[in-house]
């Protein structure tokens, strides 16, 4: 992978990161606060499923 292509996934990734705030400011909290709620066995299984998806997500675009 370039290094142009690797900058590229960071700018994509903060531009999706920023929709849901600049939105919806006020759901995108109350999600926010939802998320400090759960115990961090929960919020390790979430990060777990992104990091699967997302590589399943990059294999099927290869």
């Amino acid at each position: 992978m370039s290094s142009d292509a690797f900058w590229s996934a960071v700018a994509l990734v903060l531009v999706i990161e920023g929709i849901l705030p600049f939105v919806s400011p006020g759901g995108w909290r109350r999600g926010f606060s939802q998320l400090m709620q759960l115990r961090d066995g929960q919020l390790r299984f979430f990060g777990l499923c992104s990091i699967v998806a997302g590589l399943v997500l990059l294999w099927l675009a290869s």
